[in-house]
C-alpha cells in the first residue's frame, strides 16, 4: 500500500499535465462553428454528413476523403475530397456558359461565401477541396490565408482567371489547380520562393508561359492553350524533376538543355508543334527516366542518349517525321516541314534600313551559293554516271538509308525485336530420326494434346533438353522446293523473348496416292508454368504483386506486338487465352499456341492457312486485342473469365471503380498496398478499351504497350520517389 501512494504522488504531476493538455486541445468554438458553416455551404457532401454537435473534430480518424489536423486549438489542415465529377469527365464547357448541374453544386452555391468562411481559419497550412463540384471564379480573398503551404482545389468547375492575389501567399510550397476551367494568363508566380510543386493541367490557360520561380521541382501545365516557344530561362531550374507541358501549342525547336537539367527525371513534351532536329551531341542526365516527344513535328535522328543507346529510359517519339525507329509510326518529312512553316513563330522585326541591307547581302551570298550548288550537282551527276556499273548497289543502300522509310519493308523486324531472341540456342534443322528419338517414336504417353494446327508431343533431345514437338500435316499435289524454303524461313523467324520460340524443324514428304503429304515437325521450347495458375492459386498469387503483374502484361503485349509487326506477313488470329500464357523461371511471360504461318498456296488439314484477305486480317488483329484485354482483366482482378456474364460483371465493376476513383474493391486483394493508384488506373483504362464492343475503336497493340509501359513508369516513380509517392 505504501508503494501505491509513492507511485500516485510521483505520477500525479504527469497525469495532471496530460489531462490538462487533453482538455485544452479541443477546437475553439469559433472554428467549430466555421466547420459547420463549411458543411452547409458544401451542401452536406457524403463525407461530412456524420458531423454533429458532439463531434471532436481534432480527433476524427484521417482518411483519403477527410483529414483535419489541429495545433494549439486551431485547424492547420483541412482536406475534403468529394465524389463529384470534373470538366475532364464531362463535356467541355467554357467559363461563359457554365450552368450548374448534378455534377456540380447547386445554383444557390456561392464560392465567395465559401472562401469567406474558409479564410477565417487563419492558421491553415494545408487546404484541399477536391471533387466537390465547386463553381464560380476563385475569390481574390484567398490570399488571407497567409500561412498556407499547400493549396489543392483540383477537379472542380472553377473558372475565370487565376487571381493574382495568390502570388502574395509567400509560404506556398504546393499549388494544384488542375482539372478546372481557368482561362487567361497565369499570374506571376516568380516571387513564390518556396513553391516546389505547380499543377495547372487540364484548364484553358494561355497563351503565354507562366512566370515561375527557380525553386520548382514539379511543373505540370499539360492540356492547356499555351502558345509560345519553350522559355530559355528553364535552364536555371536546377531542382526541376518533372516537366509536363504536353497537349498544348508550343512551337519552335526543343531546347537541348532540357535533357541535361541537374535534377530532371521526367520530360513530357508530347502533343505540341515543336519542330526541327534535335542536336545529336546532346547529353542526358542519368536520372532522366521518361522522355515523351510524340505527336510533334520533329525531323532528323534521335540523339544517342534518347535513341538506341538509352538504357533504363522510356523514350516515346511516334508520329513525328524522324528517321529513327519504325517508319510506320512516323509521318512523311513533307508533312512536318509544311506544318512547321505554318506555325513558325514570327521573327522579331528589325529597322527597315538594316533589314534592307541584310536582305541585299543575303541575296548576293545566296546567289553565289546557288550557282556553286548547281555546278556541283552537275559534276556529281557526270561522275556518278561514269561509275554506275561498279557502284550501283552501294548507291542504292545509301539512298535508302537517307530517305524516309515509307514503303520500304513496312514489316521489317525492328532492332529491339531482333535482339529479343538473344539467349535462345541456334536455330537448326532436325532429322526425322532425331524427332523420333526425342518423342520415343511419337509414343502415346508423350502426347500432350491436339491444337488447331496439329498434335503436340513432349520430347527430350540428345542433350537432355525438354522440348515440345508440333506435327503439322500439309496436303497438295506438288510441294515446290521454293515452298519448303518459305516454310523454313517463316519458322526460323518465330524467336522472341516473349514467345514459346521455335528451336528448329524437320520436314518430311510422303507419297500418298494422287497427293503428296508433307509433315512439318516444329520443335518448340518447353514451359510448364501457366499464368492462370499464378493468378488463381492462393499460394502462387502472393508472388505476383502489382509490379510483377505489370511486367508480365508488358511482356505479353510485346509478344503480341512481335506477332503482329515483327514478322512478314504479320501473324493474327492467335487465340490468346490465359491458359496459353506460360512463365519461365524468372516469371517472364511467353505466348504459346500462337498461329504458325504457312504459305497460302498450301492446303491444310487444319482450318488455319495463310490466304487471308486484308479485312479478315484486320478483324483477327482486333480479335487478338480483345483476347489480350480479357487476359489483362484476369491478371488485374485475379479472376478467370469463365463466361460472358463473368466478363460483363467484372467490366462493370471496374468501370464503376474508375468513375468513383475506388478501384480497390475491384482488383485482386493480394496486390493491395503494392500499386500506385495512377498506375493501376492507367492499366484498367487500356484494358477496358481493349474490350470495347466496336472492333474499330479498340486500340492497336502499340497503344496497349505504350499505356502499360507508362503505367509501369508511374509505378517505378511511385516506388522510388517521395514526391510521386505523396501525389499518389
Amino acid at each position: 500500500m505504501k508503494n501505491f501512494w509513492v507511485f500516485f504522488f510521483c505520477s500525479f504531476p504527469i497525469i495532471f499535465a496530460l489531462l490538462t493538455q487533453t482538455s485544452t486541445a479541443q477546437l475553439t468554438p469559433s472554428e467549430t462553428r466555421l466547420l459547420f458553416q463549411v458543411q452547409k455551404l458544401l451542401e452536406y457532401p457524403q463525407v461530412l454528413r456524420g458531423w454533429t454537435n458532439w463531434t471532436s473534430f481534432c480527433y476524427l480518424p484521417s482518411s483519403p476523403s477527410l483529414k483535419i489536423v489541429c495545433y494549439n486549438n486551431r485547424i492547420i489542415e483541412l482536406t475534403i475530397v468529394g465524389n463529384k465529377s470534373s470538366p475532364s469527365h464531362t463535356p467541355k464547357l467554357g467559363s461563359g456558359n457554365f450552368v450548374a448541374s448534378q455534377e456540380s453544386l447547386s445554383k444557390s452555391f456561392s464560392i465567395d461565401s465559401l472562401f469567406t468562411v474558409v479564410t477565417k481559419l487563419s492558421n491553415l497550412r494545408v487546404l484541399s477541396l477536391v471533387s466537390l463540384g465547386l463553381w464560380g471564379p476563385l475569390p481574390l480573398k484567398i490570399n488571407r490565408l497567409r500561412s498556407l503551404e499547400v493549396l489543392n482545389i483540383s477537379s472542380n468547375f472553377i473558372y475565370g482567371e487565376i487571381p493574382s492575389s495568390i502570388s502574395s501567399i509567400k509560404t506556398l510550397k504546393s499549388l494544384v489547380l488542375a482539372d478546372n476551367m481557368f482561362n487567361g494568363s497565369a499570374p506571376d508566380l516568380k516571387g513564390l520562393a518556396l513553391l516546389a510543386e505547380l499543377n495547372l493541367g487540364n484548364n484553358h490557360l494561355g497563351p503565354g508561359f507562366p512566370s515561375l520561380g527557380k525553386s520548382l521541382v514539379n511543373i505540370v501545365l499539360r492540356n492547356n492553350s499555351l502558345r509560345s516557344q519553350i522559355p530559355s530561362n528553364l535552364i536555371n531550374f536546377d531542382k526541376l524533376q518533372q516537366l509536363d507541358i504536353s497537349v498544348n501549342y508550343f512551337v519552335g525547336p526543343i531546347p537541348t538543355f532540357l535533357f541535361s537539367l541537374p535534377s530532371i527525371q521526367s520530360l513530357n513534351l508530347a502533343g505540341n508543334q515543336l519542330s526541327g532536329a534535335i542536336s545529336l551531341n546532346i547529353t542526358c542526365n542519368a536520372k532522366l527516366k521518361l522522355v515523351d516527344l510524340s505527336r510533334n513535328l520533329l525531323i532528323g535522328k534521335l540523339p544517342p542518349c534518347i535513341g538506341s543507346k538509352s538504357v533504363n529510359r522510356t523514350v516515346l517519339y511516334s508520329f513525328n517525321c524522324l528517321s529513327s525507329g519504325n517508319s510506320r509510326y512516323q509521318r512523311p518529312y513533307a508533312f512536318c516541314h509544311k506544318e512547321a512553316l505554318a506555325v513558325k513563330p514570327p521573327a522579331k522585326r528589325k529597322r527597315k534600313e538594316s533589314g534592307s541591307k541584310l536582305g541585299l547581302i543575303l541575296g548576293i551570298v545566296g546567289g553565289v551559293v546557288g550557282i556553286a550548288a548547281v555546278m556541283g550537282i552537275f559534276i556529281l551527276i557526270i561522275v556518278r554516271k561514269s561509275d554506275t556499273t561498279n557502284e550501283h548497289d552501294q548507291f542504292d543502300k545509301i539512298s535508302l538509308r537517307s530517305l524516309p522509310k515509307q514503303n520500304i519493308e513496312p514489316r521489317r523486324v525492328p532492332q529491339p525485336m531482333r535482339l529479343a531472341s538473344i539467349g535462345l540456342p541456334s536455330y537448326r534443322v532436325f532429322s526425322l530420326e532425331e524427332i523420333e528419338d526425342a518423342t520415343n517414336s511419337f509414343d502415346a504417353s508423350n502426347l500432350i494434346g491436339e491444337a488447331s494446327q496439329g498434335k503436340v508431343y513432349k520430347g527430350r533431345l540428345s542433350d537432355g533438353s525438354v522440348v515440345h514437338v508440333k506435327c503439322m500435316k500439309l496436303k497438295q499435289k506438288h510441294l515446290a522446293q521454293s515452298m519448303i524454303q518459305g516454310i523454313e524461313d517463316s519458322l526460323s523467324k518465330l524467336r522472341h523473348r516473349h514467345l514459346v520460340s521455335v528451336l528448329g524443324h524437320c520436314t518430311v514428304t510422303y507419297p500418298d496416292h494422287s497427293h503428296t503429304t508433307t509433315t512439318v515437325f516444329v520443335v518448340l521450347e518447353s514451359m510448364t508454368k501457366s499464368l492462370s495458375e499464378y493468378v488463381t492459386d492462393w499460394r502462387k498469387k502472393e508472388m505476383l504483386k502489382w509490379p510483377q503483374r505489370m511486367a508480365i502484361t508488358i511482356g505479353l503485349a510485346r509478344g503480341v506486338q512481335f506477332l503482329h509487326t515483327g514478322v512478314a506477313p504479320g501473324i493474327y488470329g492467335n487465340k490468346l487465352k490465359i491458359n496459353n500464357i506460360l512463365l519461365d523461371e524468372s516469371l517472364s511471360a511467353k505466348i504459346s499456341s500462337y498461329s504458325i504461318p504457312l504459305p497460302s498456296k498450301v492446303g491444310l488439314e487444319s482450318p488455319l492457312h495463310g490466304g487471308v484477305h486484308l479485312d479478315s486480317k484486320e478483324n483477327e488483329e482486333k480479335e487478338d486485342i480483345y483476347q489480350l484485354g480479357i487476359i489483362l482483366l484476369e491478371v488485374i482482378t485475379g479472376r478467370l473469365m469463365i463466361s460472358a456474364s463473368d466478363l460483363n460483371d467484372t467490366k462493370l465493376q471496374l468501370e464503376r471503380g474508375l468513375a468513383d476513383s475506388k478501384l480497390k474493391d475491384a482488383v485482386e486483394q493480394s496486390i493491395q498496398g503494392s500499386y500506385a493508384y495512377q498506375s493501376l488506373k492507367t492499366a484498367v483504362e487500356i484494358t477496358l478499351n481493349c474490350l470495347g464492343k466496336d472492333p474499330n475503336r479498340r486500340p492497336s497493340i502499340e497503344d496497349v504497350l505504350w499505356h502499360l509501359q507508362y503505367a509501369m513508369q508511374v509505378q517505378e516513380g511511385w516506388t522510388s520517389s517521395g514526391n510521386l509517392s505523396s501525389q499518389m
